[in-house]
This record gives C-alpha cells, sequence and structure tokens, in this order.
C-alpha cells in the first residue's frame, strides 16, 4: 500500500491513464462510425496531454472530482446516427473496464511484486479506471449517460429533460459536497469488480497453467 503522501503524487499516472483511455476510446468509436471530428482535432490519440484540461485535472488528483476536455463529436456524421450517438458515449466506460481488467489480470499474475510502488500505481490505476466508468454513466448532464438516456427516451421527454441540462454541473457538485456521488460510485465500482475478479481467476489460473506446461 502506499502512504497517503505518495499516493498522492503516483495518483497522477493512474489518472492520466484513465483518462486517456476513456477519451481516446470516445474518439476512435466516432472515427469508425463516420465522424471524423475528433481525429482531426487530433484527439484520437493515447497521449494525455491532447486530453487534458488543467483545471479538472486538478479538481480529480485533490477532489478525486474532476473531468477531462471533451471529445468534440457531430452527430450528424454518425451511421446510424442514434445508435451512433448511444454508442460513442458508451465507449469510454466500456474501455475503462477493459483497462481495469487488464491490470488486475497483471496484479494478479504478480510478475510485479506485490508491494512495489508500480504494483501501487497500477491498483490506483484499476479502481480509478472503474470510478470512470461508473461515474461517467450517471444519467446527469454532462457526463455520457445522461446521452445514452436521452437518446433512448422519447423525443419530446428528451427534449424537456434537455432544457436542464445546464444544472447537471451543479447538481454533480452538491452530490460530490453531500458526498451523494459515493453512494453510488463506490458500491457500483466494487460489484464491478467482484465480478472482473471472479472472472479473470479462469483467466489467470489458464495462464499459469500454460507457462507450467513449458518447464
Amino acid at each position: 500500500m502506499l502512504s497517503s503522501g505518495r499516493e498522492m503524487i503516483f495518483r497522477i499516472p493512474a489518472l492520466l491513464l484513465a483518462i486517456s483511455v476513456h477519451e481516446y476510446a470516445h474518439a476512435k468509436t466516432a472515427d469508425a462510425l463516420g465522424d471524423p471530428t475528433a481525429r482531426l482535432s487530433g484527439r484520437m490519440t493515447l497521449n494525455p496531454l491532447a486530453h487534458l484540461d488543467p483545471l479538472g485535472l486538478l479538481m480529480l488528483w485533490l477532489l478525486r472530482f474532476g473531468w477531462a476536455k471533451p471529445v468534440p463529436i457531430n452527430p450528424m456524421y454518425l451511421r446510424p446516427r442514434r445508435r451512433g450517438i448511444i454508442l460513442v458515449s458508451l465507449a469510454g466506460a466500456v474501455a475503462n473496464i477493459i483497462t481495469a481488467t487488464i491490470l488486475l489480470i497483471l496484479l494478479k499474475l504478480q510478475f510485479i511484486p506485490f508491494n512495489s510502488v508500480l504494483a501501487g500505481i497500477l491498483e490506483l490505476a484499476m479502481w480509478y479506471n472503474l470510478f470512470f466508468a461508473v461515474f461517467n454513466l450517471i444519467p446527469i448532464p454532462p457526463l455520457d449517460g445522461s446521452k445514452v438516456l436521452a437518446e433512448l427516451l422519447p423525443r419530446r421527454i428528451s427534449y424537456q429533460l434537455g432544457q436542464y441540462e445546464q444544472y447537471g454541473p451543479i447538481l454533480l457538485i452538491i452530490l460530490l459536497y453531500m458526498r451523494g456521488l459515493n453512494i453510488i460510485l463506490i458500491p457500483l465500482a466494487s460489484g464491478i469488480y467482484d465480478i472482473l475478479y471472479r472472472l479473470t481467476d479462469f483467466l489467470v489460473f489458464g495462464i499459469i497453467y500454460k507457462v507450467l506446461l513449458h518447464f
């Protein structure tokens, strides 16, 4: 485990990984569905510098609540449009969960000493990816979950809810201040972790078994 002071420092690479994976997935999916906007804007990259919002990163580092620069998307290019918006919106969370799964497998295989600094960073990165996935699926604007919900609801209801979009960030700040987000994020992220832990047991066992066969 990392001490609190060292955790503050090593939180940065863990956060950068989660942010980069999330935003790259949005850009890559949009480009695959016909929208070149993110690619032409230089956002289809895992380079964290392309995605950073300095204030958002500082807030993430200090308060564990923040944001990256939104990936520019032009829904008019997406084919099919409605399904495309949903897929692009979900892509970030899916990529975070896949990344968390890979990191969990690496930690389980113990190629890296369990008590090392690198293992601590990987563990932080795994949890940040899970929290990013769950957080961004909350259906409150401007989070990805709100875009998915808007496309699934009837147009009339979606339009009515859109009138309150400007209050979304305020609601998120209130929930953060009242620790309401913890009630949502911690159980859901922990639940996903438990599922991944059980599923990766089989994969890790298979990898170890194949390695032993070669000796």
